[in-house]
């Protein structure tokens, strides 16, 4: 393709380290739309023929249908995805192929193959997130007012309801779905007709190759288009936060399936046994999840060091900027899948949380707040006095609703019989009705909300 400026040909090491064949094949779908578009442009700009336009587009479409049958040979020698099609079309419609590249550089051409196929990536990943979302919502819509602790330095701090608890991971997960969003609205200019890096004197309507691909408009600077990876990077780092929310929620599984909080049983579909010890059952899939974090921010951390000391324009450094995506994307794709997966199939023990709940003094801020609240005591004098019925419940070896009132009248006169209305885990979930609280009216208004938004989408 190039060996007009060379009198000999690349070394087998010079070959094997040049082609990117073997991965950006994938994008070969992408490559077939932009030229397809690139040759409709230049027909209607009289830049090539309409007939050898046609003969072209012919071309391609069968080249597309051999790719899509028979898989994207690898063959090292014409180095990437974007060559190897130029060499397929010529050996179906002869010469006329080279008409193809006219106006058209591959800078431009990976530049937005590589962009349509994040966005499809983004649109993707977006659709999956949303599926989780609706398996959270409909698990937090079972259990809105199962009672369960809740955690602060892992150590029982005030009751909440599962519904709540997963509520909070579908909003961790819209928020997800907003950057994917947003770096997609981002990447929606086409640099095609930027060429290698100066543009083209040929005519060219980029307006019209931008529509054509679904594009919003074309770049405006052609050295920052052939040379920007922008787009890619926000895919990586947008797939790094979600990754660390999904790493969040399977650690929780992770704890929750262990023996000592029983709080979750992971379905036969979403664990393993053990080679040795039969009556393990681990919940690998949790934990990989969680191990594909890793591996997601270190793709987007390589990426980026890649790029920070590029000059411009275009730089071979840039071919190594499709595998960390791609990779990052699978890695992605299989996460999101099995936490949905494991969310939809997870059997709750809400029995277990309950009582883990009752035992672990959850409800002293109630207390707390009702000594404020009925006894005019300044919150710091009441902290300290909840604090010696906490320890006076610990000595007798009971919950906190069950210290008898000669015991809290002993440590404060101002308590009366109507603190037990407030210190049962019911009654604690029940008064958190402050907007995003977890009461169950609560929880069931933020479903109901995120429902709405849902449909709407759809």
């Amino acid at each position: 393709m190039w060996g007009g400026r060379f009198a000999e040909g690349p070394s087998a090491v010079m070959r094997a380290i040049n082609a990117s064949i073997p991965f950006d094949k994938q994008m070969w779908a992408q490559d077939i739309a932009g030229s397809k578009a690139h040759v409709a442009m230049l027909a209607a700009q009289g830049i090539v023929s309409a007939e050898d336009a046609a003969t072209i587009t012919d071309g391609l479409e069968e080249v597309a249908a051999d790719y899509a049958a028979n898989g994207v040979p690898e063959d090292l020698a014409l180095e990437d995805i974007h060559m190897l099609t130029e060499a397929r079309l010529a050996e179906r419609i002869g010469p006329v192929a080279g008409r193809l590249h006219t106006a058209r550089s591959r800078n431009d051409q990976v530049a937005t193959d590589f962009k349509l196929w994040v966005r499809d990536a983004i649109d993707q990943t977006i659709a999956a997130l949303g599926a989780f979302q609706d398996a959270l919502i409909a698990r937090a819509d079972e259990h809105a007012d199962a009672v369960m602790p809740g955690f602060t330095h892992l150590q029982s701090a005030q009751p909440v309801t599962l519904g709540h608890h997963l509520m909070a991971y579908h909003d961790m997960i819209a928020r997800d779905r907003g950057r994917f969003s947003d770096a997609r609205a981002r990447l929606n200019l086409c640099p095609l007709g930027s060429a290698a890096l100066a543009g083209t004197g040929f005519l060219l309507d980029r307006d019209a190759t931008a529509a054509t691909l679904g594009f919003d408009a074309p770049t405006t600077n052609s050295l920052d288009a052939v040379s920007d990876r922008d787009f890619a990077i926000e895919y990586l780092t947008a797939a790094s936060q979600c990754a660390l929310h999904l790493s969040r929620l399977a650690e929780e599984f992770v704890l929750w399936a262990s023996q000592p909080f029983g709080f979750v049983a992971l379905s036969d579909q979403w664990s393993t046994g053990s080679s040795i010890m039969p009556q393990k059952r681990n919940p690998d899939a949790a934990e990989l999840v969680r191990g594909h974090s890793g591996r997601i921010i270190g793709l987007a951390t390589g990426l980026m060091i890649t790029m920070k000391g590029l000059p411009l324009a275009y730089s071979k450094d840039m071919q190594d900027d499709k595998p960390p995506v791609f990779e990052a994307h699978g890695l992605l794709a299989l996460s999101i899948a099995a936490m949905t997966g494991m969310v939809e199939s997870a059997t709750f023990r809400t029995e277990r949380m309950r009582g883990v709940a009752e035992a672990g003094f959850a409800t002293a801020t109630d207390l707390a707040d009702w000594l404020v609240r009925e006894g005019g005591i300044p919150f710091r004098e009441a902290h300290h006095i909840t604090g010696r019925a906490v320890a006076r419940a610990e000595a007798l070896g009971c919950k906190l609703d069950q210290v008898p009132l000669a015991d809290l009248q002993a440590i404060d006169a101002r308590i009366d019989d109507r603190v037990y209305g407030v210190l049962t885990v019911d009654a604690s979930v029940a008064s958190r009705t402050s907007f995003g609280g977890t009461a169950p009216v609560r929880v069931r208004a933020a479903i109901a909300a995120a429902r709405r938004m849902r449909e709407e989408e759809a």
